[in-house]
């Protein structure tokens, strides 16, 4: 198909199939070291991966960070990326991870949905603002939610506080022209229903794209199509690929997490 190359990921990484086994290590660590404020299998709908964790830090949470992960809404768990909330809980905030019904089970429409209804329930867990991440299809689910079409509760919206999405998916017309597209069955009408970059932002809703220098150009036109549309920075993240980029939410005070602290970064 005409975008196969186009979206491939792993091929040019060096040492790919290290990366999925290593996340899910440091993710079970992560979690066995926190103990009881891993609070796993939290419901939010009747569906069998309508489910989230949420990991809270060791005082009152100053606020809720979301976390969608990635693999093109076919792939992988939150348990798989645990470890990625250990940044924020250490800056004193909570971050919720859900779970979703992959493709082909459910259409990408049918996934917004159900991480908007997620939102409904895991702000109601948390005081305070709401920051939202996610990683590649789990970054085009962090944009979604700060689109106006969204249907959220009036107070959950009012707490979005801002959104850095990472390596975003954010123009799905091309990947109606890859072999994935036999489990996404996108038309036309819903790839473009489901493109943040041509959709309307929620009003008052700060947004910050990350993405890494060394991902493959199209990540690369991807992010910079919605920092275009929403007239919102795009950091570009010398050296990093699609699989290393998420690295930063490990820790406290790396520029990651300053962005998604609302701080201004040069660009």
């Amino acid at each position: 198909m005409r975008y196969d190359d186009a979206f491939a990921n792993g091929k040019y990484i060096e040492g790919a199939e290290a990366y999925p086994p290593l996340w899910a290590e440091k993710a079970a660590q992560f979690r066995a070291a926190l103990g009881a404020r891993a609070r796993l299998g939290l419901p939010y709908g009747t569906g069998e991966r309508n489910w989230f964790d949420l990991f809270l830090p060791k005082g009152k949470p100053e606020g809720l960070l979301v976390f969608i992960h990635g693999g093109y809404w076919r792939a992988f768990s939150p348990r798989d990326f645990s470890h990625l909330a250990a940044g924020s809980t250490a800056r004193g905030w909570a971050c919720a991870m859900p779970a979703y019904t992959l493709a082909p089970n459910a259409r990408i429409s049918a996934i917004t949905a159900e991480i908007a209804a997620s939102l409904n329930v895991m702000a109601a867990e948390v005081a305070g603002p709401i920051v939202m991440t996610g990683h590649s299809a789990g970054g085009h689910l962090a944009a979604r939610m700060v689109c106006r079409d969204i249907a959220l509760h009036d107070a959950v919206a009012a707490c979005l506080a801002r959104s850095v999405p990472i390596s975003p998916l954010t123009d799905l017309r091309p990947l109606i022209e890859t072999a994935m597209n036999d489990d996404f069955r996108l038309t036309r009408a819903e790839a473009a229903a489901e493109s943040p970059a041509l959709l309307t932002r929620r009003s008052g809703v700060p947004v910050h794209v990350w993405v890494g220098g060394a991902e493959r150009p199209a990540f690369l036109d991807q992010a910079r199509r919605l920092g275009n549309a929403w007239a919102c920075p795009v950091t570009i993240d010398a050296g990093r690929h699609h699989f290393d980029v998420i690295e930063g939410l490990e820790a406290p005070d790396t520029p990651l997490m300053m962005a998604l602290s609302g701080a201004t970064l040069t660009h």
